[in-house]
């Protein structure tokens, strides 16, 4: 089972990059997309219903802004769009699809580096977020959540950590959230899991600023984040890096089959 998750940075414009192109070649069962910039009427239906795919999406009220979706080979037996607080989802974070007793979601962190407010809103996004995980864990279900999570959780994650300890993504308490993610909840990051040591080739997103890309100045901060049971089965990882679709690639995990 093939999960490939990407933040498109504006899916018109990942598209006219070859995205779905690539896509057709990867042998994806499943993939997640976030920061659409676009509405359902701005979607072609390359981007509604990729060959082969059905698509599924929670789109932002605001033009242009944020969204969400996810690409699946099989219809799912439900679709959950939002998380049902207003403010969040009208800006598009979050959705959920449904196979059997395993979820697959798309998620979109807001980032706070725009403004000391935007900052503001994902601390709260955070707060609110992590009784939603709690659910997810606990839910008896099997749960991969995919997306830009715009946190780069460790020193290893990001180049150049030690410039950006007060900057949004590697704040203190960004990277202590994530870890309560992790140690508290027992959510797994499977691609750290299957690549404990990876440094640079890890990096799923460059500032467009500089030479970053040029000189893989990069940050990890696209994870596949899931449950134990289904972490357990990941057998590959790897960062798609041979064309640029957007400020990001994309991640992919190849699983045992899930039934």
């Amino acid at each position: 089972m093939r999960i490939i998750t990407a933040n498109l940075n504006g899916i018109r414009s990942a598209a006219s990059k070859g995205f779905f192109d690539w896509l057709a070649t990867q042998n994806a069962d499943m993939v997640c997309v976030q920061e659409l910039k676009a509405q359902m009427t701005d979607m072609r239906r390359e981007m509604l219903q990729p060959d082969g795919f059905y698509g599924y999406f929670h789109y932002a009220e605001k033009k242009g802004y944020s969204g969400v979706g996810i690409y699946a080979k099989k219809q799912p037996d439900a679709v959950i769009e939002g998380l049902g607080i207003a403010d969040i989802d009208a800006e598009g974070r979050y959705i959920e699809a449904q196979f059997g007793n395993l979820s697959i979601i798309s998620l979109y962190l807001p980032s706070g580096s725009s403004s000391a407010e935007r900052q503001q809103v994902k601390f709260s996004f955070l707060e609110r977020f992590y009784p939603r995980l709690a659910e997810l864990k606990n839910c008896g279900r099997e749960v991969i959540l995919c997306g830009d999570w715009n946190i780069a959780h460790k020193e290893v994650d990001l180049k150049n950590w030690k410039s950006n300890q007060k900057n949004s993504g590697f704040l203190p308490e960004e990277r202590a959230w994530m870890s309560k993610v992790q140690d508290e909840l027992g959510f797994v990051d499977v691609h750290r899991a299957l690549c404990p040591d990876a440094t640079g080739d890890a990096y799923t997103w460059w500032s467009n600023r500089g030479q970053a890309w040029a000189n893989n100045v990069g940050w990890r901060i696209d994870y596949q984040i899931a449950t134990p049971g289904i972490a357990a089965r990941a057998r590959a990882a790897s960062v798609y890096k041979d064309t640029r679709f957007s400020d990001h690639a994309p991640l992919i995990i190849d699983y045992e089959p899930w039934q």
